[in-house]
């Protein structure tokens, strides 16, 4: 009877072995998220500013040489003006072992540069092929989530004129950029008109948030053939924006809140002339 109850007791034991096992394996199975790498731009005063990225990589480690996880290659350029007011590109999307993810680079290619009316300008890179171009970025990734990263890519700043170095390369590319998550920051819509309707694309309008985010100008310039905009990437809170053209009066708007996920809706901005 001793045996029939030992062995009993030793097939339960081996069956709850054998779920345990069966479950932990499930579990460390799906403890997986998505990261998702969009970019954007913050626009400056060139008519095109082309970058080429040929890999994008993240890392989990507190050492920046190891742990690097390639998220996708690319091994395209980008005219970085073409990627403003919700136009955007998605670099990667690669699913990854949940954890914090403390760094992003951007391994860059020679076929970089700038376009000034009609002149081509070769932007060099100092390091952006070798090292790469690392931002920290502290990401969460969950079991079962997607993650959307946001590279905001401020054009403006990141082309620095090269001294008095005669035409042919005046330029280096020293890249200036924010990143945020979607889920965590806000956005503001609205529409820019002028009292006579006059066209936008002669206007060089620019929509600019009053002080800063993290350091980081936020602004945008309008659509020509609509005068809408967007400024993305807001944390939650209250702001002021100015809108700026050629020949017109500034116009502010204050108190505009932001809540994290949504879009805030401002609706019509007119534009004044300035008097003569």
């Amino acid at each position: 009877m001793k045996n029939i109850i030992y062995s009993l007791t030793s097939v339960f034991t081996m069956a709850l072995l054998l779920i345990f096992s069966v479950t932990a394996c499930d579990q460390s199975a799906s403890d997986t998220g998505t990261l998702r790498v969009i970019m954007h731009d913050n626009p400056g005063d060139f008519d095109e500013v082309v970058v080429e990225i040929l890999r994008v990589e993240v890392n989990n480690q507190l050492d920046e040489e190891t742990g690097w996880v390639t998220i996708s290659e690319p091994g395209e350029t980008y005219n970085l003006l073409d990627l403003v007011n919700g136009a955007q590109v998605m670099l990667g999307e690669q699913e990854l072992d949940a954890g914090i993810y403390r760094q992003i680079r951007l391994i860059l290619g020679d076929n970089n540069y700038v376009v000034i009316g009609e002149d081509v300008y070769d932007l060099q890179t100092p390091s952006g092929q070798q090292t790469g171009v690392k931002l920290n970025i502290d990401a969460g990734i969950q079991n079962g989530i997607v993650y959307e990263l946001v590279l905001d890519f401020d054009a403006h700043r990141s082309v620095v004129a090269k001294g008095q170095t005669p035409v042919g390369a005046p330029f280096l590319l020293t890249p200036v950029i924010r990143t945020y998550a979607t889920a965590e920051t806000g956005i503001i819509s609205g529409v820019v008109a002028t009292e006579n309707e006059a066209d936008l694309n002669e206007l060089n309008v620019s929509v600019e948030l009053v002080g800063d985010v993290d350091g980081y100008t936020v602004s945008t310039l309008v659509e020509e053939n609509t005068g809408e905009f967007q400024l993305r990437g807001l944390p939650a809170g209250t702001y002021d924006i100015e809108v700026t053209a050629d020949g017109y009066q500034t116009a502010t708007e204050t108190d505009i809140t932001v809540t994290a996920g949504e879009i805030t809706e401002i609706g019509e901005i007119t534009l004044t002339l300035v008097q003569q």
